[in-house]
């Protein structure tokens, strides 16, 4: 069976270095080309993946007519993914972009209809779905370990993203770089609600079995001379009761190194127990009526391990993307993030935006 052929469009998103390194020790997988406007954010990968001349362009129209590509991965600033779908999706490409979905509900839906037309598959990867802790959770939730989900708790965030580039390695920001980097423009989508708000939203509705809060109220902090918040605040009410996310730009230490104080993660509280599902942690902790003191359970093996093994498995075998990946789970967690910016602007509990 020949290999499937990917091209890497855009590299604002430092997660595009991680992705393309799956895709390299994929053994299905040819990296067919790389793309961006500048060459310099390409040079890491073109070393770390030996990529000749012949696969590095900065035109991304002439990147996929010389590749023809079997998918595209998309880490363009969270403001052009609409843009970057609509341009891809007439080739042909399957179309697996990097999280968040986008910048708003309208975008979303446009990146929606771009795949649907072109009859590929969109993926929207939310690379907390590959913690195994947050899996074994899901899978808990769904079996009724601890009855009908009542509340999902999310504090989710780092440093700040411009502390660490491509395969985690660190770096110290400065000033003159907030400035620069799209990160910290209003206009392209910056800001830490939107960075991993949708996070704690997209898998809240995943583990919330995809039903839909009925208002939201959100409070953020921006710093002074900053456009964008480095801290919100999300409160979403549902029939069950109160679902609250928390994002955050300046935790006190990395989740992936050590966890800060409050811990990344979810904690989930049933009618008949509690899951605590952290970031990276080989253990969940489940208390229940029959065990209330609680117990560690090991979490589970992720199978397939990573997004690029399962995108890979969906389009070899024509499988419909399932869970936060999938379009319809996204769109819902983008609903309610369209509503958290109406709430923060507006300073008042707004009905969930449709």
């Amino acid at each position: 069976m020949p290999k499937l052929k990917v091209v890497g469009l855009n590299f604002d998103h430092m997660h595009m270095g991680d992705l393309l390194r799956m895709c390299h020790e994929h053994p299905e997988v040819e990296i067919a080309g790389i793309c961006d406007d500048d060459p310099a954010r390409m040079q890491s990968a073109i070393r770390n993946f030996a990529l000749p001349p012949d696969r590095v362009f900065t035109d991304p129209r002439r990147c996929l007519e010389s590749a023809e590509p079997d998918f595209v991965i998309l880490c363009p600033a969270t403001g052009r993914h609409a843009e970057y779908v609509e341009l891809a999706a007439p080739y042909g490409v399957h179309l697996f972009v990097e999280k968040p979905f986008a910048s708003s509900l309208r975008e979303a839906d446009r990146m929606m209809a771009a795949a649907k037309k072109a009859r590929r598959l969109l993926a929207i990867n939310w690379p907390l779905r590959w913690c195994a802790a947050h899996v074994t959770a899901h899978r808990f939730v769904r079996e009724g370990r601890i009855g009908a989900l009542q509340e999902v708790h999310h504090y989710g965030g780092n440093r700040g993203p411009l502390y660490h580039t491509a395969d985690k390695i660190e770096t110290t920001p400065t000033p003159a770089m907030k400035r620069k980097s799209w990160f910290y423009k209003k206009a392209q989508g910056g800001g830490s609600l939107l960075d991993y708000l949708g996070y704690g939203t997209t898998l809240g509705t995943w583990y919330h079995q995809g039903r839909k809060p009925i208002d939201v109220t959100t409070v953020i902090d921006q710093p002074h001379g900053l456009e964008v918040d480095e801290h919100s605040i999300t409160v979403a009410r549902y029939a069950s009761g109160l679902s609250k996310f928390e994002t955050r730009w300046g935790t006190f230490t990395d989740p992936w190194i050590l966890q800060p104080q409050p811990k990344c993660g979810f904690v989930l509280k049933g009618e008949e127990g509690t899951i605590a599902s952290y970031d990276y942690d080989a253990t969940i902790r489940v208390q229940t009526r029959q065990n209330p003191a609680g117990e560690d359970v090991p979490v589970d093996p992720l199978q397939p391990a990573n997004p690029i093994q399962y995108f890979v498995d969906c389009i070899r075998e024509q499988k419909p993307l399932e869970g936060p990946l999938a379009p319809k789970i996204s769109r819902i967690g983008q609903q309610i993030v369209d509503s958290a910016m109406l709430s923060a602007r507006m300073k008042k509990t707004v009905k969930l935006v449709e």
